[in-house]
């Protein structure tokens, strides 16, 4: 029943049209395009959530990067920063190769799913307020799908820390008041339907991993360390 209704809830998604901006923004890279790509058909739709629906880990970034998943529909595929996402993910075993490329080409995640709190591709990779609480619904939907297995959130950025807190709260988690910062390394335990346990990770944008300030190293403790808490069976020696 969760993987129709979650197929269902993607179906709905990706005909989305709630912000104009966004709308106009995705569709004009579509038909714009960037030259090393100026052969292939963008997806220049929402990008649904990836990974599977009786999922105990749950990953939430930011939004649709404008000529990686606005072009691939798939979450975190064909740009830098998901390379960095998918290595760390192959490594401490929860994605069964390192690269992300295009649909269909064979990746599968184990026990994780990855998800966003803005489903289009904004513009500076800046989605407005009003764009995200707009957006909030397709989380508030998401949730109480995953939420019968779901044991652990990594939430990558700021951004999308404060995006899902009041979600989850709204879902009937106790958020503790005040609210929990965000940072790196940070881990919220929530009680509600079933209890979770909320990590921080830098973003995976090159900003941060150009730059050092997220390595692939930090990356894995943090994916690893989530994996162990929601009691995600991986192979031995991974991460």
């Amino acid at each position: 029943m969760g993987a129709r209704e979650l197929a269902k809830l993607e179906a709905e998604l990706v005909d989305c049209r709630a912000c104009p901006r966004l709308v106009e923004w995705r569709e004009r890279v579509a038909r714009e395009k960037r030259a090393a790509f100026r052969d292939e058909t963008y997806w220049g739709r929402p990008v649904p959530g990836f990974g599977p629906a009786d999922a105990r880990m749950l990953i939430v970034g930011l939004a649709p990067a404008a000529h990686g998943a606005n072009r691939t529909g798939r979450m975190f595929t064909g740009d830098r920063s998901g390379d960095v996402l998918y290595a760390a993910l192959h490594a401490v075993g929860l994605a069964s190769q390192p690269t992300a490329l295009r649909i269909g080409d064979g990746l599968e995640l184990y026990g994780t799913r990855i998800t966003a709190p803005v489903h289009c591709a904004p513009p500076d990779n800046k989605p407005t307020p009003e764009e995200r609480d707009n957006c909030r619904t397709w989380l508030e939907a998401e949730l109480p799908l995953l939420a019968p297995t779901l044991r652990t959130i990594v939430v990558l950025g700021g951004f999308g820390w404060q995006a899902l807190l009041p979600v989850l709260a709204n879902a009937g988690w106790q958020v503790p008041r005040p609210r929990p910062k965000f940072g790196h390394g940070v881990r919220v335990p929530l009680t509600g339907p079933r209890p979770i346990e909320v990590f921080g990770c830098y973003h995976v944008s090159q900003q941060n991993t150009f730059t050092g300030r997220l390595t692939p190293a930090m990356l894995e403790d943090v994916l690893a360390a989530a994996a162990d808490a929601a009691e995600i069976q991986r192979p031995a020696g991974a991460g």
